[in-house]
This record gives structure tokens, C-alpha cells and sequence, in this order.
């Protein structure tokens, strides 16, 4: 009785933040089923990245399914990636829902040991932003 029913370590997706330029992000992502990092360029590129990582876990499911002419994607592999860290920031993330064309879950900033949870992905997306706009101050002083 005493177990957690969404203990599962491919639900966190660890986001490495290397780079924070003019407010664009560059980074990797890393997921236990993922055989290696994901690169990403800019917050779209993100976004993308990481709805695909969750539709090809197929978990969370999303509450309404995304229309698309490209047949579906095999699931990932599962190798599980080495403690990766990035150069600015390090977000664990755990999307626990997918509804309202959004996502709602936990965000983690490593460095900080902080915890938030977000209701949707502008939510994340800011509290990313403000650790990221946050560590920008702090190098120009």
C-alpha cells in the first residue's frame, strides 16, 4: 500500500542549458530511454523535442492527439544516459499530465535545489527563463 504509483524513472527528462544568448537557449535533453542526448537550438526546437520524447514514451498520454500525415514513431531505446549537467543550468523535468494542449507537472532546477510545479508549458517556460535571466545578471556583474 505503501508504494508510489508514478515512481518511474523515464518519467523525469533531465534538460541541460549550455548556452543562453540574447534570451535563445541551447541545450540537450537526456531520458533513460532515450539511446542518446537530444540537441535543441531556441525554445521551439525545445518544445518540439520534447512532445516528441513524451508521444514516442506514450506516457503521459496526451488528452486530445496531435493530426499529422507522418506515420508514428517507434519508441525509443533503453539505454540509460549518463549524470549529465549544462554549462548554465540543469532542469529535471517531470511532465505528469498532458491536457488543454498544454503540459502540467514538476520543474527542478539542479544548481538551486529548488522545485516548482507548473500548470502549463508558458509556466515552465518562465520559470526556466527567470533561473536562466537570473545567472545572465549575476556573470554581467
Amino acid at each position: 500500500m505503501g508504494e508510489k504509483r508514478w515512481e518511474n524513472r523515464y518519467r523525469d527528462t533531465v534538460v541541460c542549458i549550455d548556452e543562453y544568448v540574447d534570451g535563445v537557449c541551447t541545450g540537450r535533453l537526456t531520458n533513460p530511454g532515450l539511446p542518446e542526448p537530444i540537441l535543441f537550438h531556441g525554445v521551439m526546437q525545445f518544445l518540439l523535442e520534447m512532445e516528441k520524447l513524451l508521444d514516442d514514451m506514450r506516457f503521459p498520454e496526451p488528452f486530445t492527439r496531435t493530426r499529422s500525415f507522418a506515420p508514428a514513431a517507434a519508441p525509443p531505446g533503453n539505454t540509460v544516459p549518463s549524470t549529465a549537467h549544462g554549462h548554465l543550468a540543469t532542469f529535471n523535468l517531470r511532465v505528469l499530465f498532458r491536457q488543454n494542449a498544454s503540459w502540467q507537472g514538476s520543474v527542478q532546477w539542479l544548481e538551486g535545489r529548488q522545485e516548482e510545479s507548473f500548470r502549463s508549458v508558458l509556466e515552465l517556460l518562465l520559470l526556466m527563463n527567470s533561473t536562466l535571466k537570473q545567472g545572465q545578471s549575476e556573470e554581467s556583474t
